[in-house]
Parts: structure tokens; C-alpha cells; sequence
């Protein structure tokens, strides 16, 4: 297994960048740096670039609605440029609140417009000429819809690569069986080995059906918190918080992904109790009916005997990739975790 780490996209990017250096040097293999409603992530992924020599770069995520199919192409091959052909286009459909709320964009058919992105951006990246007249997307726009002087137009640069590796951030049945089925790898949040071929395990399967043999294995990106060490599960009680967070206030009753992904791991009540409270304000009673048995599921954390039996687990359910958050305060300590758990890999 490849070991990555994503930025904090709330601040501090600069001690952020220093991390990855120092963790590029001690074996991280891909860093994220992800979007929300934050500084852009592509700034950063270009001066990330800039300071680092070897370590893979990803969007995590870039909202497939905030820019045009051909902007985003384009953004992937030039940040593919810049880092040497080190860069993983992360696509996601974020959710209603931030698409609507933020980007006053409207929140519709996250399926068919990731299927129709992935099939333009693979056109820009291999210098067609960009034609697509898709349900969400045609180009050139007809001439009934605007000026009638659009034109089929190739990308004037000649990229790193002709196929740049797409990442979806996926969650549900369709989203992930498209996934499967287009995509070089896929980024499920809060991942529970032991529940997630119940939970996932046909999607897969319906999506790997259709898949070319071109694209090869998926790679799987869980995201587990990691901390290793004979005194250190009381850092489990950082990920409560977060945990909370998405499955309690990241959407309202009866439209949250996240919530939904915990009602599907068996944890219907706890799901209710946790958004209940989270959306009465009560956030710090939510984090506190976040389960333990899930913050142990989902994270690697605990001795170095028993995280190597974690980590066999997160292999035994296709993981190919840890994104890990390190717990444990100070870059020389998250410098050391990172190392430990490059030695525990093997």
C-alpha cells in the first residue's frame, strides 16, 4: 500500500507544505490538497509543486460544478505540467449546501455530468478536437444556444500525459458503480474494511463489469486517522469531531450522504442521535454519540501490533492507498508516524 496525507484546508497551508516536504522525504508517496469553500486548491498545487521533487499531487476534490469540463482539463494538464507528470485529477460533487449555497450553482445530475467530464477531459488531454453533445454538456455550444461562431478547438499545449489518472470521490450505489467503471481510482470517506463489501461490494462489481482493461486495477483511497503507540487511543477522541460534522450537519434531514453511509455500516440510531443533536446545535453532545467501535474501525490507531493487523484488514478490502491525517501534534512526530507506518507496509 502507497501512503498519502492530505492539507488542512482551513489554514496554515505554509506549515502544511513544509509537512510534505519533510514527509516526501521520509517516503509519502501523494498528498491532497482539497477545495471546499477555502482558498482554491489549484494555487496551491501549483506552489506545492514548486517545492517538491517526487511525492504524487491530487485534487481533493475539485467540484465537478464549479468549472467547465475543458477549464478543468485544462487545470489537470497544467498542473501535470508543472510537477513533471506527478498530479491525480480528484473530482467530486461536494453536495447541495456549498454547490448552491456558495457557488450559487444549481445541484443536479452529479451521474451523468461526472460521465460526460471524464469523456471531455480525456478528449482535451489527447488534443482532439473537443466534440461532445452530451445532456449536460455540448461543445461546441450549438449555434441556436449562442453566438453560432463555436468551433471544435484542440488544446494548443501537448500535455505530460495523455491520460491524466481521475479520482472520484464517491459514496452511494450509482456513484460508486460509475467510479468502478471510469475511473484509476476511487476515494470513499470513512472507510470500514470489515462492512465495506456489504456496503459497497456490488457497486463495484457492476461498475468493474463495464470497465476497460486499459484503465487497470482500481486503486482505493481509504483515509484512515493514524496514530502509533501504546498511549495513544485517547486521540481518537480528535476524530469524534469530524466525524460529527459530516454525519451530522453536512446536509439536512433526509439529504445526507454521509449520515446515509453510517445508517448503511449499521449505526441507523446512532446516525439519528448524532444529526438530532448536531443540527439543534449541539455539537459537542453529537461528537460525544459518535460510536467508538466506528472511530476504531475507520482509523489506525494503537499499537504497532495491532495497526499492522488494521492495515492487513484495510488490504483484505482492496485498499491500495492510505490517506492518512497523523494525530499526534508537531511535524516531527507526524514525520515519525509516516515512517513507522512505511515500516509496518513492508
Amino acid at each position: 500500500m502507497r501512503i498519502g496525507t492530505g492539507l488542512n484546508y482551513s489554514g496554515g497551508f505554509a506549515e502544511s507544505v513544509a509537512d510534505v516536504v519533510a514527509l516526501e522525504k521520509a517516503g509519502l508517496d501523494i498528498a491532497f490538497v482539497p477545495e471546499a469553500y477555502s482558498f482554491d486548491a489549484v494555487s496551491q498545487l501549483g506552489f506545492l509543486a514548486a517545492k517538491t521533487e517526487r511525492v504524487e499531487l491530487a485534487s481533493g476534490i475539485f467540484q465537478i460544478y464549479t468549472r467547465t469540463p475543458s477549464l478543468t482539463a485544462m487545470t489537470a494538464a497544467g498542473l501535470d505540467f508543472v510537477s513533471g507528470g506527478r498530479f491525480t485529477l480528484g473530482l467530486g460533487a461536494s453536495g447541495p449546501q456549498v454547490i448552491e449555497g456558495f457557488h450559487g450553482v444549481k445541484y443536479d445530475a452529479p451521474l451523468g455530468r461526472t460521465r460526460e467530464i471524464i469523456d471531455i477531459c480525456r478528449q482535451v488531454w489527447r488534443r482532439e478536437r473537443v466534440v461532445h453533445d452530451g445532456k449536460h454538456y455540448q461543445i461546441p455550444l450549438p449555434a441556436d444556444q449562442g453566438t453560432g461562431l463555436g468551433k471544435p478547438l484542440k488544446l494548443i499545449n501537448h500535455p505530460v500525459r495523455e491520460r491524466i489518472p481521475i479520482l472520484l470521490a464517491s459514496l452511494g450505489p450509482k456513484n460508486v458503480a460509475l467510479t468502478a467503471e471510469l475511473a484509476e481510482g476511487w476515494e470513499p470517506i470513512f472507510f470500514h474494511p470489515e462492512k465495506a463489501a456489504d456496503v459497497w461490494g456490488a457497486s463495484l462489481a457492476e461498475g468493474k463489469a463495464k470497465r476497460d482493461p486499459s484503465l487497470g486495477e482500481l486503486d482505493v483511497y481509504a483515509a484512515p486517522a493514524l496514530a502509533i503507540g501504546d498511549d495513544v487511543d485517547h486521540l481518537l477522541e480528535q476524530v469524534r469531531p469530524l466525524v460529527a460534522l459530516y454525519v451530522g450537519g453536512m446536509g439536512a434531514r433526509g439529504k445526507n450522504f454521509y449520515n446515509d453511509l453510517a445508517v448503511r455500516y449499521g449505526y441507523e440510531a446512532e446516525a439519528k442521535q448524532i444529526q438530532d443533536l448536531y443540527l439543534d446545535g449541539k455539537k459537542d453532545e453529537a461528537a460525544a454519540a459518535v460510536p467508538m467501535e466506528l472511530l476504531r474501525a475507520i482509523s489506525l490507531v494503537g499499537p504497532a501490533g495491532y495497526v499492522k493487523e488494521r492495515l492487513a484488514a484495510f488490504a483484505e478490502a482492496g485498499v491500495t492507498t492510505l490517506n492518512v491525517s497523523p494525530l499526534q501534534p508537531g511535524r516531527e512526530a507526524r514525520v515519525a508516524v509516516v515512517s513507522k507506518l512505511k515500516d509496518l507496509i513492508g
